[in-house]
């Protein structure tokens, strides 16, 4: 039999932890001896190791007292759910760790191979070193703050310029940079955008992020901003596209 002392320095935790799980209901108190102490056994330190390790992954206090009392079936599937959680939270932990070593390297941010392998394909296909580092910073930009949405996003539009017409379109896009922005080749393409959009998603809506992100505006924003002429076809597609309840895509 071992003091509160003892076994709290067995399983590494404090002797106030030990009290607290006592308040909790969490441990039972063991009867004092002659000499006035609490005496613990091998059965006390098991359940004060479970209790730690519940702690640790994040259980409340409450939801542990509750599956001390569990059949064996409910807390293996409280186990498994709470490995889930941990599984999840730990995931999240590694993105953010492989962020900090992109920074610590001098990279915002790192995009997937297969990305980068894109961004190589757009010069060959033709589109102008501006809109390819346009590209990159806006993908980044998904990456980082989207991360969950990001890949379906980026396969979505890597779809689309695969195909030789549509992609024309992108090119066209590119090329409209230097436009005025009353040129009547921006109404064309505008009009031409739209059509394709039509055909390939119908009346549902374009694939973007969350609804409640302010992501998608942002990027259509610095889009925008850097041509008077993409701005204004933003707008026309816009319009043409919200007739017709459909989101517009932005172009990042």
């Amino acid at each position: 039999m071992i003091t509160i002392g003892q076994l709290a320095r067995y399983v590494g935790v404090s002797i106030k932890t030990v009290r607290v799980y006592h308040d909790k209901g969490l441990l039972p108190e063991p009867d004092r001896d002659p000499s006035g102490y609490r005496r613990y056994g091998a059965n006390d330190a098991i359940d004060l190791i479970k209790i730690r390790t519940l702690a640790e992954a994040g259980v409340p206090l409450a939801r542990i007292r509750d599956l001390r009392s569990a059949e064996d079936a409910e807390f293996q599937q409280a186990l498994c759910e709470i490995n889930d959680v941990l599984t999840a939270r730990i995931r999240a932990l590694q993105m953010t760790q492989h962020r900090l070593h992109d920074l610590a390297a001098g990279r915002l941010a790192a995009l997937p191979a297969e990305v980068g392998a894109h961004l190589e394909h757009l010069n060959g296909w033709g589109f102008t070193s501006r809109w390819v580092d346009l590209q990159r910073d806006l993908w980044i930009l998904v990456f980082a703050t989207c991360p969950d949405r990001a890949l379906a996003l980026f396969h979505d539009q890597a779809t689309i310029l695969a195909d030789p017409a549509l992609r024309q379109l992108f090119l066209d896009y590119d090329g409209a940079y230097d436009l005025e922005s009353d040129d009547p080749r921006i109404d064309d393409l505008a009009q031409r955008i739209v059509t394709a959009t039509h055909e390939r998603y119908g009346s549902g809506e374009v694939p973007t992020l969350d609804a409640d992100s302010e992501v998608p505006a942002l990027i259509q924003g610095t889009v925008n901003a850097s041509s008077p002429a993409w701005r204004r076809l933003d707008t026309l597609i816009r319009a043409h596209l919200d007739a017709c309840s459909i989101s517009a895509p932005s172009r990042g």
